[in-house]
């Protein structure tokens, strides 16, 4: 009895640990990006909101959002569709050569960005697709692809074969049986990875530094960089910046919460 009064304190000391841990740091961003000190000292009967509006306004990030948002959208759709399509051909049509296609296609989830990072620009730079927002969609849904597939396959690995069969047998066409079987079961798990592949498209600065060289096409994320250059000596404008391309990923994630927890419940049950 009290060898588990001890364990379950200890564990309560350690969920408080981590938790002070993670909410520590966006507290102290929370306060200095309503700072009215340059500094960013924190200043609780000073609150300034406007810190948000004028951090909006000098970056032009109405721009940059709306160069995000295309890019994610662009990206995600089309790497959702083609590891829907890859998955399904995978494992359910189980297509001649799957054993040898898979291996391959999940190779690109060990290579490195940057690894290929350098082809990969002069590449795209040859057919004109540098500095270009079509561009860096294709090179995102390139990237995300691997895993996609990855992911929809072992969800699609837990259906029960009799399930298809039994469509099939009623005359249900291979399209037919992805529209109305595959998508309605694995829909929880299509959820979790479009919400992964959009977090990390939309937080994504490296590949678009390298890419995007015009500053009108520029995602948040590399106007945040370019911002931060210009206002090095006003901490709370640069901390309410922070907190304005942090804020769509976090609503998204809101909206969606009790989606992504069942997809990846529901993955780790399967696994």
């Amino acid at each position: 009895m009290a060898g588990g009064r001890l364990e379950r304190v200890v564990s309560y000391a350690v969920l408080i640990i981590f938790s002070l841990a993670v909410l520590l740091p966006v507290g102290w961003l929370l306060l200095a990006a309503t700072s009215p000190l340059a500094n960013a000292g924190v200043d609780l009967g000073g609150i300034r909101l406007a810190n948000f509006a004028d951090a909006w306004v000098q970056a032009d990030f109405g721009q940059h959002l709306i160069n995000s948002l295309t890019i994610c959208v662009g990206a995600v759709s089309l790497t959702s569709v083609l590891s829907i399509l890859a998955g399904y051909g995978l494992t359910i049509l189980r297509m001649p050569g799957s054993k040898i296609i898979f291996p391959i296609v999940l190779a690109g989830i060990m290579i490195p960005l940057e690894g290929i990072l350098v082809p990969l620009y002069y590449n795209f730079r040859a057919v004109g697709l540098t500095s270009s927002l079509p561009g860096l969609m294709l090179a995102h849904a390139g990237l995300g692809v691997s895993f996609g597939v990855f992911w929809i396959r072992a969800t699609l690995l837990a259906i029960p074969p009799e399930l298809i069969e039994s469509a099939q047998l009623d005359g249900a066409g291979r399209l037919r049986v992805l529209v109305s079987i595959v998508l309605p079961v694995v829909q929880p798990a299509l959820v979790t990875m479009i919400l992964l592949l959009f977090m990390w498209t939309w937080n994504d600065y490296f590949l678009a530094f390298v890419m995007i060289n015009d500053e009108s096409r520029m995602p948040v994320t590399v106007a945040l960089g370019s911002f931060s250059t210009r206002y090095t000596q006003q901490l709370n404008l640069m901390a309410a910046a922070a907190v304005l391309v942090a804020l769509p990923v976090l609503v998204l994630y809101l909206f969606f919460q009790r989606q992504f927890i069942q997809g990846v419940m529901s993955g780790a049950l399967k696994g």
